[in-house]
């Protein structure tokens, strides 16, 4: 028998996953930077009108591929005003009504079970027993990372329905881009929803907020690093997945992102780090190997 040797794109592939949920965890520390300097809708309104500026730019020097029909755009921007306008706008709408980093990230920690239920009616994807095992023991990680705030659960009932409408906002959305946007082409598709989104917390803020910001230089990094590593490389990275494997698969990495966002800041912030926390990223890992069991880099190349 030959056996190939791993190239350079098997690893990146195998790679990609561990790298998303780390990109993806330092949003909420980015949110956590920014926040007291800009109200919500203004500060994603921003976020997204400069990710349109580079995409654009980057779309229009490359060529990059259209979508081809109006019907193909509404599809592809649609899935931004959910994944983007709905998902982030929901989080940081439920944090400045006084959703703690606790508690959001609990419910964010819900989605993968959710995706899961909403996977078999959307995309007719069959979930197996060993996955729902692996979603409970994911499920039940992210209750222990984020134990120590369930008996301080003191966040406004507006808040938390916030944080529950973004959720379900993100699920709907990721399973949308793999049923309609699976074949989009991901400069000029991100730049269509990203600019929906913009669209959207624009005429948010423009509503709600005051438009007022403290142009500091903390609000300044925070700004830069949502913009070029989580709206531009995360978010890559989440529709390069979302391609080439099941949707279920892909929402279980969502498990990761409380322990590992806890990991992250507890240095940062002094946030402290227990047992507890340790036993339940030792779930979460459990959990996603259990619902990513064979879907190995090989499995990916091929399906490529």
């Amino acid at each position: 028998m030959i056996t190939q040797r791993p190239t350079g794109s098997s690893f990146l592939f195998a790679a990609a996953p561990a790298v998303f949920v780390v990109l993806w965890s330092t949003g909420f520390i980015g949110a956590k930077l920014g926040l007291p300097y800009a109200e919500p809708a203004t500060f994603l309104a921003l976020r997204f009108a400069l990710v349109c500026l580079i995409l654009g730019a980057i779309t229009w020097l490359t060529g990059a591929e259209g979508p081809g029909t109006w019907k193909n755009a509404m599809h592809i921007m649609t899935v931004g005003i959910l994944v983007h306008g709905v998902y982030l706008g929901g989080i940081y709408l439920g944090i400045s009504f006084g959703v703690s980093a606790g508690d959001s990230a609990l419910i964010v920690g819900l989605q993968p079970m959710l995706t899961a239920v909403l996977a078999g009616p959307m995309l007719l994807e069959p979930v197996r027993a060993r996955q729902w095992v692996g979603f409970l023991l994911g499920t039940v990680g992210v209750a222990l990372v984020s134990s120590r705030y369930l008996g301080l659960f003191d966040s406004s009932v507006i808040g938390v329905i916030l944080c529950v409408v973004a959720v379900t906002g993100m699920s709907v959305g990721t399973l949308y881009q793999k049923r309609f946007c699976s074949e989009m082409n991901l400069l000029s598709g991100s730049f269509l929803q990203f600019l929906a989104a913009a669209l959207m917390m624009g005429i948010a803020s423009f509503v709600f907020d005051t438009q007022n910001v403290q142009w500091s230089g903390e609000f300044v990094f925070a700004l830069a690093w949502l913009v070029v590593v989580l709206s531009l490389g995360a978010m890559t990275l989440l529709w390069m997945l979302v391609r080439h494997q099941a949707a279920t698969r892909v929402a279980s990495l969502f498990f990761l992102v409380p322990p590992v966002t806890a990991l992250i800041a507890w240095p940062l912030f002094g946030e402290t780090f227990s047992y507890k926390s340790a036993l339940g990223m030792g779930l979460v890992v459990g959990g996603v190997l259990l619902v990513s069991y064979g879907n190995n880099a090989t499995r990916l190349r091929r399906e490529i």
